[in-house]
C-alpha cells in the first residue's frame, strides 16, 4: 500500500463531513433539496438580516445558490449579490440558473476560511446551513467580520437538530449502508445549541448577537418517492449506490415505517426547526 493509499479514507471522510460533492450530485441538489429542504427557510433568513435596496451582500456556502437569488432580488436596485462556494459542481449548476432582467450574481469558487475579498468588502453576509460543515468554524467568522463594514450585518442558518426525517435516515443509513454514509447527517446537526452558535459570533467579535428559533413543517414526498433522489444530492451518493439494491430497499422500508404517523395526503408533513444567528460589526 502506498502513502497515497493510505490517505485516502481521511480525504473521503473529509469529503464527506465538509459536503463535497461528486459526479451530478450538484444538479440532484437543485431538483430535490432545494424545493424540498433548504428553500422555505431562505425567506426567514433573509427578513432577520433585514436586506434593503442597495446592499452588497455576501452568500458563504451558497451551494447552488437559493439564497442569492432571492438576496438579488431583494436588495434591488443598486444592490450586489456574490455567491461563493468550495464545490465547482455548485457553482456550475448556480450559473446556469436563469436571473430575472437586470438583476446578476458573481459567482466565485473559494473557501469560506479565506475569503478572496478585500477588508469591508460588503454591508452583508448570510450563511445558510453552512457554518456547521466547516472545519474551523471561528476562523470562518471571523473571516467573515472581516469583509463586512463597520455596522455590517451577517445572519447564519443552523438546525437545531433532527427532524423524524432526518433521524430516521441517519438511523437508516448506519444500520443498512455504513457510520460513515451517516456521517455527513450527524454533522449537520452538530451545530444545534443556540449557545454555542451565538457565542461563536460573539467569539468573533459580533456585537448585539440574537439567536433566533425558527419553526416549520416541511413537506416532503413520500419516502419511495424521495429518500433515494434525495440521498443522491448527498456527499455519500456514491456509497449508498454501491450498497446494491437489497440495501437500498431495505432502507426505504426502514424509512416508510418509521415515518408512517407523518403521512398526509401529499406525501410526508415533518416538523423541522432551526436557528438563525444574526449579529453586527461595531460601527
Amino acid at each position: 500500500m502506498t502513502l497515497a493509499d493510505e490517505a485516502k479514507p481521511g480525504r473521503e471522510a473529509e469529503r464527506l463531513t465538509q459536503f463535497q460533492l461528486q459526479g451530478n450530485a450538484a444538479e440532484c441538489y437543485e431538483q430535490w433539496v432545494v424545493p424540498f429542504i433548504t428553500g422555505p427557510w431562505v425567506p426567514p433568513l433573509l427578513d432577520l438580516v433585514e436586506l434593503r435596496a442597495g446592499d452588497r451582500v455576501l452568500d458563504v456556502a451558497c451551494g447552488t445558490g437559493v439564497v442569492s437569488r432571492l438576496a438579488a432580488r431583494r436588495v434591488a436596485p443598486g444592490g450586489t449579490v456574490t455567491g461563493l462556494d468550495l464545490n465547482e459542481g455548485m457553482l456550475s449548476v448556480a450559473g446556469r440558473l436563469p436571473l430575472p432582467p437586470g438583476l446578476t450574481i458573481d459567482w466565485r469558487q473559494g473557501s469560506a476560511l479565506a475569503l478572496p475579498f478585500a477588508d469591508q468588502a460588503f454591508d452583508v453576509v448570510v450563511c445558510q446551513h453552512g457554518v456547521m460543515f466547516f472545519p474551523d468554524r471561528l476562523k470562518a467568522l471571523n473571516e467573515m467580520r472581516r469583509v463586512l463594514t463597520p455596522g455590517g450585518r451577517v445572519a447564519l442558518s443552523v438546525w437545531t437538530g433532527p427532524s423524524p426525517y432526518f433521524t430516521t435516515q441517519r438511523e437508516g443509513l448506519a444500520r443498512y449502508v455504513s457510520a460513515e454514509a451517516a456521517s455527513t447527517s450527524a454533522v449537520a446537526f452538530s451545530l444545534g445549541d443556540a449557545a454555542e452558535l451565538g457565542g461563536l459570533l460573539k467569539g468573533a467579535g459580533f456585537r448585539d448577537v440574537v439567536v433566533h428559533l425558527v419553526r416549520m413543517t416541511l413537506r416532503l414526498p413520500a419516502p419511495e418517492d424521495f429518500l433515494l433522489r434525495h440521498l443522491s444530492a448527498l456527499p455519500p451518493a456514491e456509497l449508498i449506490a454501491a450498497a446494491g439494491g437489497e440495501t437500498r430497499a431495505a432502507l426505504i422500508a426502514h424509512m416508510k415505517e418509521a415515518t408512517r404517523a407523518y403521512v398526509d395526503g401529499y406525501g410526508l408533513a415533518v416538523p423541522q426547526e432551526g436557528n438563525v444567528a444574526t449579529g453586527r460589526v461595531a460601527a
